[in-house]
């Protein structure tokens, strides 16, 4: 595993490929109020980059073509809090989305544990550690146990894909997650706006 740390946005020229794994860390779990720290990114080969977004940062310009090129698949879990953070954080939308939780929600309902670290020990054989969950993320510097807590949340994502993708398609639920993924920016953008949880537009 090798890690990139890069300050403000990606480096002119990187390329992540097709599909790229996405995840981000905040100041708290409100991305109207807590602000958007770092991005962490991967192609699912082994190198995760890392961007420190500063405080105040309005424009990240790398970062946001990616973000928004209709040929490169973003993948997350819990895509929705992501979204969210990045619209939050830069005013694009990012799009096409492909998200873990919500495929394991959708295909594994025999179980309600759908979080990372339960799916990567499950489905694809990897413990990751989420003991710098709740550190400081606006930090000035990164210690080495956040960067590699970071990195951990992108590395294994393709991989992870892969195995609910097949179940998907066994149970042939994929058509219905495809549409449930396209619809996860105006979730995000519906949070940013207020009906989140505690609101939702879709209650009676």
């Amino acid at each position: 595993m090798t890690i990139h740390l890069h300050q403000s946005d990606l480096p002119d020229g990187l390329t992540l490929g097709p599909v790229v794994a996405i995840d981000t860390e905040t100041m708290g779990l409100d991305p109207r109020r807590d602000r958007l720290c770092v991005v962490q990114l991967s192609d699912g080969n082994g190198d995760a980059h890392l961007v420190q977004i500063a405080r105040g940062q309005t424009r990240a310009p790398n970062l946001e073509r990616l973000l928004t090129d209709p040929a490169t698949l973003k993948l997350f879990h819990f895509g929705r809090f992501d979204i969210a953070a990045l619209k939050q954080a830069f005013g694009v939308t990012t799009a096409p989305v492909w998200c873990t939780k919500i495929a394991s929600r959708l295909i594994r309902t025999f179980t309600d544990r759908h979080g990372l670290k339960y799916l990567l020990a499950d489905l694809v054989g990897v413990d990751v550690s989420k003991q710098q969950q709740t550190s400081d993320w606006g930090a000035a510097q990164l210690t080495e146990a956040q960067k590699e807590y970071a990195a951990s949340d992108v590395l294994y994502l393709h991989a992870l894909k892969a195995e609910l993708e097949a179940r998907l398609i066994r149970e042939d639920r994929l058509e219905l997650a495809q549409r449930l993924f396209a619809f996860l920016p105006t979730r995000a953008e519906l949070d940013l706006l207020g009906w989140n949880d505690a609101n939702d537009i879709f209650l009676h």
